[in-house]
């Protein structure tokens, strides 16, 4: 019987452990956080997963019953196939994605959802019918296959805890893993690591793998990787994600891979506090931000926000934002787009850095005593206002074409004019999520060398890998890459 050291009790590393258990392996999960502290990302998601699948009939064995036959817009969405998927995320991605790790994720990925499922993940699909009779997605502007947990990532983290307390996985919390040792003569790792009371902790095993997320929360190493400005960015999930795993796998000889100046940073309410609070959770994302406009401390608005799917862009605006004066912005909405807000992620927080007035004199005037410049945001709510094109029908849910002509910056979908009060302004910052650089991975998870051979018995799985996302993210497909990636390492590794 194999015995296997897994980095990480996030989603991917607990993949790792439940498919090496499965496998016949004895399993120890070294976990940096106290069993309170949540010390992965999975748990500050929103638990969403993309999936290719072929009919709704797929779908329904995930999420049981789905009842929307005869519904007005179900033709668009009775299937998302792995051709889509990957389309999607090539294209996102400038296709520079690595194609063959992107095609094992999109073909294992429904079979993969399907395996979490019968670990009792509590899935549902977010398609719904709306109060007109059309399906649709639940988050307006949103588009993709999907399913998602119940209870977002939270619920995520406590079904995969369950199912691997359930077989036999030993997980142990409070020790960061600090330094690794390969036995060539035996083949055997020996994982070193810090206690909470500051004592030395090994771990012994055949396999080791490395499922400890990206670098995001090591302000040097964030900031050295991404570039100056980076150490301002609010780090919206686990304070434990510092690359530990990943300097780990590359002292051992695993090449840096993917794009390392790259992350998926998002809009994020100014006042989120600090990282990783249980209580925030994923709440604090502002990711409606379609069906307004967003302008910087100069009154000026500085991206497309209807340029795509929100699906497709709010993993880059964060960086957007960053670049503005005072890292900050604010998304302006009247009172039309009031119920296009997503509720999920809380829009109404009493820490949503909101206002609402009445008319947008107002909102200038107290956005004035932040720092705004009030003259030239209402010149800009102006200007944008005579922009728009008064002739195309507006439509949340679909590139409705209705766009601004003229601006210096064009609005190209989702674009109305901000006329009816009341009048509301959430101020946002960059959160970032993750960083895109890692190791390097063949497609049974092996960390690979500057030659491209696996290095015995080490494997990385989750952020820690390298190559999946350049310049921009898909939404839904870090959950869904690293559970597959997950558990090819877990598989493998108990082979060893």
């Amino acid at each position: 019987m194999s015995d296997v050291v897994v980095i990480g009790a996030g989603n991917a590393g607990l993949c790792a452990a439940l498919a090496a258990t499965k496998a016949g392996a004895r399993v120890t999960v070294v976990e940096w956080a106290e069993q309170d502290s949540y010390g992965s990302d999975s748990y500050f998601s929103g638990g969403l997963f993309r999936v290719a699948y072929d009919d709704l009939d797929d779908l329904e064995r995930i999420v049981g019953p789905l009842g929307l036959e005869g519904a007005e817009g179900l033709a668009e969405h009775r299937s998302y196939d792995e051709a889509d998927f990957l389309s999607d995320w090539g294209r996102v991605t400038g296709y520079r994605c690595d194609a063959d790790l992107a095609d094992l994720v999109v073909s294992r990925s429904f079979d993969t959802i399907a395996w979490m499922s019968t670990l009792d993940v509590p899935f549902r699909s977010p398609i719904v019918v709306d109060d007109t009779g059309r399906v649709r997605h639940s988050r307006p502007g949103w588009h993709g296959g999907f399913v998602e947990v119940s209870g977002a990532g939270a619920a995520l983290t406590e079904a995969l805890l369950r199912a691997a307390e359930k077989a036999g996985v030993s997980i142990v919390y409070g020790v960061e893993a600090r330094d690794a040792a390969h036995d060539t003569a035996t083949g055997r790792w020996t994982l070193s690591g810090r206690a909470a009371d500051g004592s030395t902790a090994t771990f012994e095993g055949d396999a080791l793998i490395v499922a400890s997320g990206g670098f995001q929360a090591d302000t040097e190493w964030r900031t050295r990787a991404l570039g100056p400005g980076w150490d301002l960015a609010k780090v919206r999930g686990s304070r434990f994600n510092t690359g530990q795993g990943i300097r780990i796998a590359m002292e051992h000889g695993g090449v840096p891979y993917g794009n390392w100046s790259g992350c998926h940073a998002v809009a994020w309410s100014a006042g989120s506090g600090d990282a990783g609070r249980p209580d925030a959770n994923h709440v604090f994302e502002r990711e409606s931000y379609p069906f307004g406009i967003t302008v910087n401390r100069d009154g000026v608005r500085f991206i497309d926000e209807g340029s795509d799917f929100g699906a497709y862009t709010y993993a880059r605006y964060g960086r957007e934002i960053l670049r503005q004066p005072g890292q900050t912005a604010w998304q302006l909405f009247d009172h039309r787009a009031a119920d296009l807000l997503t509720t999920e992620y809380n829009y109404k927080n009493p820490e949503a850095a909101r206002l609402q007035l009445g008319s947008l004199e107002e909102i200038a005037a107290r956005l004035a005593g932040q720092g705004v410049d009030r003259e030239q945001l209402l010149r800009t709510v102006a200007e944008y206002n005579a922009a728009v094109d008064g002739s195309t029908e507006f439509s949340p849910y679909v590139k409705d074409g209705k766009r601004t002509n003229g601006l210096a910056i064009d609005k190209t979908n989702w674009a109305t004019p901000l006329t009816e009060g009341p009048y509301y302004a959430f101020e946002v910052t960059c959160g970032i999520t993750f960083t895109f650089g890692g190791v390097k991975v063949s497609n049974d998870a092996e960390v690979l060398d500057r030659t491209g051979r696996p290095l015995p018995g080490l494997y990385a799985c989750g952020e820690a890998v390298g190559g999946l996302y350049y310049f921009n993210y898909p939404s839904g497909t870090g959950l869904t890459a690293g559970a597959v990636l997950g558990r090819a390492a877990g598989t493998a590794a108990a082979a060893v």
